[in-house]
């Protein structure tokens, strides 16, 4: 009998270890693959690894690794990964050090799982890896979610959705600024850096802080998705630049926040570059009898999130930062209550807001996530609506209050909410569908409304509520928005530069210039051809209902780009990554497949 399993059953429930073996050995070390599955929900993991021989040292980088013995040790999850539901394969690699060629047996059991992790009868195992002798086939099997296959390169799109960020930013640009078209601009507004907006030049902060709270959101859920892309460090980078600037734009001493910088008349009024830009640049904000709990309390929520993400990353003293100002903007939101466009005159004519309770939502649980603070999550409750949204959007943001809710109380009436939100979007529900299968809500960037929803439908599922069935949906309207359509003849992704068929003229003022010192004008709008700059990563509005489309840079109903387009998408796309790294890619079935 191996060494330490006496004491291993005792601390694991009795389990019946599963079998590891060495994919590859050499002198002085070996890699194990593990890919464990899991019988019930969990909420923190603790697997238990003894060796057949000696192990010295053992590196694992989605847990924490602790020494028991010379032949025990202990892999504990990381904060952001210990959530695991039924259904779901645990799946990590580790490497192992020790004197000679070390080609060890293996025996690993998840704390508290039962028999079930360790090799439940009738379950199929990952290759390589046996059951333990004296375990039987059982009648039934747990589901599993595993097992499907895509042809398309999730990691590289999310590398490019980071590219079409740092297209957008505004300010002073960093030495390794990666878009060698763009340069310094807007250096006089009154917060510099930040977003524009979309194919213009105007910074709005209620879409702003939607933009910049979901993909928060997605690192926070779906952080070993970035790293297994090779893309963490690019996605703290991008994120910071948002969350800088908001901290610019928020002063706690005079109760200031800077809600929006250009006048979106005048803006939409000039077509060049943002580096060109002469018209004035107004500052607009809220404060003293102007309040904006709408945009305030969305701020707050991202902040929140930040604090999270960037404590996780190690940097506290900047995580600190975060959340220091999003409290005390939280305060002033629910000491003001109104929606910003109230207060600053001709902001709803671009971006109107329809209520602050959601975004209230969203900053108290966010908030409550951050420090434990009761009142957080009470002042949450009290926000939330008991209402089904339209979709999730930069405006309308119920589903994911009561998501977040769910996932704090457990309470069955917030999931249930959650699950008709669902029941609307999936097939048969109340959203219509092209023919090749895009959940089609709206003209104004369907393919955003789709993004959104199906990271939402990630979410849901790693909180646990129709895991298998969300999943696989959501994957099937990204796999629509890279290629999964017949757009062109098949394969058409909706996402510029990824892939070898995509839109060549977005609506974006700055990719239709030629290089610098060219001209640009109105000129370079109503021209014909590709836009001399690609627009890497940016997901267009997309087809009508019928699945048409047209790459036209003056059809802007179709071919709009915008921060909040590609939030959602985003954030889906590292989910994706995760769930393919984590062996819980499920089966998809897209009504048109690319063939290529």
């Amino acid at each position: 009998m191996l060494v330490g399993l006496a004491l291993l059953a005792a601390l694991a429930g009795a389990a019946v270890g599963l079998q590891l073996h060495a994919v590859n050995h050499w002198s002085g070390g070996f890699q194990v693959e593990a890919k464990i599955p899991i019988c019930k929900e969990v909420d923190g993991w603790k697997v238990h690894l003894v060796f057949s021989v000696d192990v010295d040292t053992l590196e694992c980088w989605v847990g924490k690794v602790a020494k028991q013995t010379s032949r025990e040790f202990i892999v504990t999850n990381q904060e952001y990964n210990g959530v695991q539901h039924n259904g779901d394969t645990l799946a990590f690699t580790f490497l192992g050090h020790g004197t000679g060629d070390v080609d060890p047996d293996i025996e690993a059991t998840v704390e508290g799982m039962g028999d079930c992790a360790g090799g439940t009868p009738g379950q199929t195992l990952p290759p390589g890896q046996t059951r333990p002798p004296g375990t039987h086939a059982p009648v039934t099997a747990p589901p599993n979610t595993g097992g499907g296959t895509s042809n398309k390169d999730y990691a590289d799109a999310l590398k490019k959705s980071i590219l079409f960020y740092a297209a957008q930013r505004s300010g002073k640009l960093p030495a390794n600024n990666p878009i060698k078209w763009r340069g310094d601009s807007a250096l006089n507004d009154c917060v510099v850096g930040g977003w524009y907006d979309a194919g213009d030049h105007v910074k709005f902060a209620l879409p702003f802080g939607s933009t910049t709270l979901v993909l928060l959101w997605g690192m926070h859920i779906f952080k070993d998705g970035y790293a297994k892309a090779g893309q963490l460090d690019e996605a703290y980078d991008m994120v910071k630049w948002a969350t800088d600037y908001m901290l610019n734009a928020w002063n706690p001493r005079t109760k200031e926040l800077v809600a929006q910088i250009g006048d979106g008349n005048d803006d939409h009024h000039f077509w060049g570059r943002a580096e060109d830009m002469t018209m004035a640049r107004p500052c607009m904000k809220l404060g003293p009898g102007k309040p904006g709990s709408d945009v305030a309390g969305e701020w707050a929520a991202a902040l929140a999130a930040g604090y999270l993400v960037f404590k996780e990353k190690g940097d506290t003293a900047y995580a600190t930062k975060l959340l220091t100002a999003a409290e005390s903007l939280y305060a002033w939101a629910k000491a003001n209550p109104g929606t910003y466009t109230s207060s600053i005159q001709g902001a709803g004519q671009f971006y109107s807001s329809s209520g602050y309770k959601d975004e209230m939502c969203e900053g108290g649980v966010w908030l409550y996530r951050a420090t434990n603070n009761q009142e957080y999550l009470s002042a949450a409750k009290t926000y939330h609506e008991n209402a089904w949204a339209w979709a999730l959007s930069w405006d309308d943001k119920k589903v994911a209050c009561q998501l977040l809710l769910f996932e704090e109380t457990q309470d069955a009436a917030y999931k249930q909410e959650v699950v008709g939100y669902m029941d609307g979007w999936l097939p048969s529900g109340q959203v219509s569908y092209t023919p090749c299968g895009l959940a089609w809500r709206d003209k104004w960037g369907a393919n955003r409304y789709a993004g959104n929803s199906a990271f939402l439908a990630l979410a849901a599922a790693e909180a646990g509520i129709s895991t298998a069935k969300y999943r696989a949906w959501a994957i099937e309207q990204i796999n629509f928005l890279l290629g999964d359509n017949n757009h062109d003849g098949g394969c058409f992704s909706y996402a510029i530069g990824v892939g070898t068929k995509y839109p060549k003229s977005p609506h974006h003022r700055s990719a239709s210039c030629p290089d610098r010192p060219a001209p640009c004008s109105e000129a370079n709008l109503h021209a014909s051809g590709p836009s001399p700059q690609l627009l890497v990563g940016a997901l267009v509005g997309g087809p009508d209902q019928s699945g048409n489309y047209k790459d036209d840079r003056e059809d802007y109903v179709m071919n709009e780009v915008a921060i909040d387009y590609n939030s959602g998408y985003h954030s889906s796309l590292a989910g994706i990554v995760h769930l393919k790294a984590t062996n819980n890619f499920p089966p998809t079935h897209n009504k048109c497949p690319c063939k290529a």
